[in-house]
């Protein structure tokens, strides 16, 4: 970092001075729902998924950062071009002679959600409301310094974005040959059966966030399926009260949790089984899978491209996405015998750990690279602060 050094040594040896987010740009919101997306738009639409969309009209044409309003709160993106925009992702333009976007791109990244920590509204979901969005403080070293920062910043990024690249390419032919597997031809002699026939589903209700204790009861909220479990959990990362968990669905192990509701439809449908020893219990906006096959078969099959066609057909809603429990159990899944089941989970499992166990191979050369890169960037952005006159 000795460029960057000798660089503030020289032009900002006293500090830098400190201005809001709202005072360096512009920042309103899109006004479309999520479903005004076309997956052969011509143009970006950004929602709070973390993949952007497409659209077939825009709103905007110039360079921008778009911040998540709510579902994934505080992922931001920076985009030049044409695009538009849902209606809880906030769009920053319009940025003032002082700031350079790419660098408040990494500003944001770095400590936006260390700043939103405990400034988050709760309701069914997590959102942020515009004030607090304004009045995120921005380090502005000269325009020389942040060019130099995001030069170094965009070259740790790029080689990041070769490792994910090439580890998205595993996944994908994980996910063909996973739905290889799983897809039976008709004449194949394997039953097709409705979820309902087969299992009992039984639909959560309540349990807040503010119901969570620091220990008790484990709990599985619908939300932390999204951005907290993978295809199978030990145990959770919340709990509740033994008076609260008596409310509860109830989940056993081996029994399958599966969301209801979201604000994208990617992410109905989204199932954790849970094997930990203890009960759990789940709330509202998921729904217990109770059934004697085996349960990481099951999810392999929810994650398939036939199942999401699948529930496609059953989606209700337009600002916020459901599939009821009635309507999952109507939806076919093929149940081969239990031993075809656990021969194909055990293929399974072998390519999941290759793809996705941050501890061997391209998961753990990204992991170590992202908390390196995460580390040095972090320190970047750290400015001593110019004092008041």
């Amino acid at each position: 970092m000795s460029r960057i050094d000798d660089l503030i040594q020289e032009l900002c040896p006293d500090g830098v001075g400190v201005l809001a987010l709202g005072e360096v740009c512009s920042i309103e919101t899109g006004k479309l729902d999520a479903n005004a997306a076309v997956p052969t738009g011509d143009y970006s639409f950004f929602t709070t998924a973390k993949i952007v969309s497409r659209i077939e009209n825009y709103r905007w044409n110039t360079e921008a950062l778009l911040i998540a309003g709510n579902a994934n709160v505080g992922d931001v993106k920076h985009f030049v071009g044409k695009f538009d925009a849902y209606q809880r992702t906030y769009v920053l333009t319009e940025f003032t002679t002082a700031v350079i976007p790419r660098f408040l791109y990494y500003v944001v990244k770095s400590r936006f959600k260390d700043y939103l920590s405990d400034k988050t509204n709760t309701a069914a979901m997590t959102y942020i409301v515009l004030g607090t969005l304004k009045n995120f403080q921005i380090p502005l070293p000269p325009l020389e310094v942040q060019r130099e920062i995001v030069s170094i910043l965009d070259k740790f990024t790029e080689l990041e974005a070769e490792l994910e690249a090439e580890l998205e390419a595993r996944r994908n032919q994980y996910a063909f040959y996973r739905d290889q597997l799983l897809i039976f031809p008709e004449t194949g002699g394997v039953r097709r059966v409705p979820m309902g026939e087969f299992a009992e589903l039984v639909r959560g209700n309540g349990m807040p966030k503010a119901d969570f204790t620091e220990v008790g009861i484990p709990a599985i909220h619908y939300g932390q399926i999204y951005t907290h479990y993978g295809s199978w959990a030990l145990e959770t990362k919340s709990f509740v009260s033994s008076a609260t968990a008596a409310k509860l669905a109830k989940v056993e192990r081996g029994d399958i949790v599966i969301t209801n509701t979201s604000e994208n439809i990617g992410d109905v449908g989204q199932a954790v089984a849970w094997l930990g020893r203890e009960q759990a219990v789940t709330g509202g906006h998921a729904t217990v899978i109770k059934h004697n096959q085996n349960p990481k078969y099951l999810v392999y099959y929810f994650q398939t491209a036939e199942f999401t066609s699948a529930k496609r057909k059953f989606v209700t809603g337009t600002k916020v996405f459901d599939v009821s429990a009635k309507s999952f159990a109507k939806i076919q899944v093929p149940l081969p015998d239990r031993d075809t089941q656990d021969q194909i989970v055990e293929i399974l499992d072998y390519f999941h750990e290759l793809v996705n166990d941050i501890s061997i191979g391209l998961p753990a050369e990204l992991a170590a690279r992202r908390k390196q890169y995460e580390h040095y960037r972090d320190q970047l952005l750290t400015f001593k602060e110019l004092k008041s006159a």
